[in-house]
């Protein structure tokens, strides 16, 4: 049975699919342990992404991207995922931030810093979270303060895509003071040879270990007032959208990685003898397995259901608030039984479960830990 099926996902979204399927089966999975074990970030694979013109696409054709849209960045997503988590989300990651600048950008902003990324001579990423906040967008600290010809930035930025591999990330700091707490904040486009930025990759992970997060310190860090993103004080506002997209993509992350885990179980419990049968035979791991898949299967109609919605704009926080969570946890929970049916093989480090185990951790934190999301929900249905 096809987990990751096309017949939920928009005809149109279906060919890049397609061609997600066969590059991660050539260049994801027959990697994923290497770079696992390695922690190494997958250059090689990149950059055959982008000659495969599957990184970086959902730049417009204007700027010369293949303006993929939403529900075929998810297609992308669902089977990235499944071949390996780490090497997915370098990939995904490699344009993070170019949605902001392409939808509220300057002209002159677009043909600087879209074209080159979309051309796969740059990368990009996006600082928002620092070491002491993460969800909280209006609680962030690192300021960029108002000088002659632009603005100094000072503070810290944590968990941070590219911070050392990215020719320049789109930052968000704080620029006011105003009761509207809302409204403190910019977004800017940073070069990361810029004077005064420092970065660092931060200690390795127990998870998606082919992916490199960092560590930033700005300095009186300069940024000219033309590349300002949008209006000033308008940050956390574009933000908000752009994490409605960016949570559907999420939960594909999870369908990705869910998929992984039924496969790995289906996979054991058939070839593994206990008591003179087969395991799969016995009623409670047949339970086991039909649980994984109800939830999966549950998961992915409302995934797909609010690519819709947010596309469309129809109570897209809401949507993508209940797509991200719903998506991550399956994946969790459809890892912890996958772990469960392996007995004592599931904790060797050389099985993939035991990797999609560790993976799926991290995706019911970031784009905004579920327990934020849960108050969205319910926010947003009232």
């Amino acid at each position: 049975m096809e987990l990751l099926d096309d017949s939920i996902v928009p005809e149109h979204a279906r060919d890049v699919k397609h061609e997600a399927r066969e590059f991660a089966t050539e260049h994801i999975a027959p990697n994923a342990q290497q770079y696992f074990d390695s922690g190494e970030y997958p250059w090689e694979i990149l950059e055959a992404g982008m000659d495969a013109e599957l990184i970086a696409q959902d730049i417009s054709e204007e700027y010369g991207g293949r303006g993929l849209d939403l529900a075929q960045i998810l297609a992308i997503a669902e089977e990235f995922y499944r071949a390996d988590a780490g090497i997915a989300l370098t990939l995904q990651l490699a344009s993070f931030g170019c949605e902001l600048v392409e939808k509220y950008g300057s002209e002159e902003q677009k043909e600087n810093y879209l074209r080159p990324v979309a051309e796969n001579d740059q990368i990009s990423g996006l600082a928002v979270s620092e070491p002491e906040t993460g969800s909280d967008l209006a609680g962030m600290q690192t300021t960029a303060t108002k000088v002659d010809g632009g603005y100094e930035l000072n503070g810290e930025k944590y968990w941070v895509g590219n911070a050392v591999e990215a020719d320049w990330l789109t930052v968000y700091a704080k620029t006011g003071d105003l009761d509207d707490r809302y409204s403190n904040y910019s977004l800017f486009i940073v070069e990361t040879d810029t004077e005064g930025y420092n970065a660092e990759h931060i200690p390795e992970k127990m998870g998606m270990r082919a992916s490199k997060q960092g560590h930033i310190v700005l300095e009186d860090c300069f940024v000219p007032e033309e590349n300002v993103v949008g209006t000033a004080g308008g940050g956390f506002y574009m933000l908000a959208d752009f994490f409605n997209h960016g949570r559907v993509i999420v939960g594909g992350h999870g369908l990705g990685l869910a998929a992984a885990a039924i496969e790995e179980a289906e996979a054991f419990v058939h070839d593994r003898d206990a008591f003179g049968r087969t395991i799969n035979e016995f009623q409670a791991v047949q339970h086991s397995i039909a649980d994984m898949h109800l939830e999966f299967e549950s998961a992915r109609a409302l995934n797909w259901r609010a690519c819709e919605k947010v596309a469309n704009h129809d109570n897209a926080g809401y949507w993508a608030a209940l797509a991200k969570t719903k998506s991550t946890e399956v994946a969790t929970e459809c890892a912890e039984r996958g772990m469960q049916l392996h007995g004592g093989r599931s904790i060797l480090t050389e099985r993939r479960i035991a990797r999609v185990y560790r993976d799926v951790r991290i995706p019911v934190i970031y784009e905004g830990a579920n327990e934020v999301q849960r108050n969205l929900i319910y926010r947003q249905s009232r």
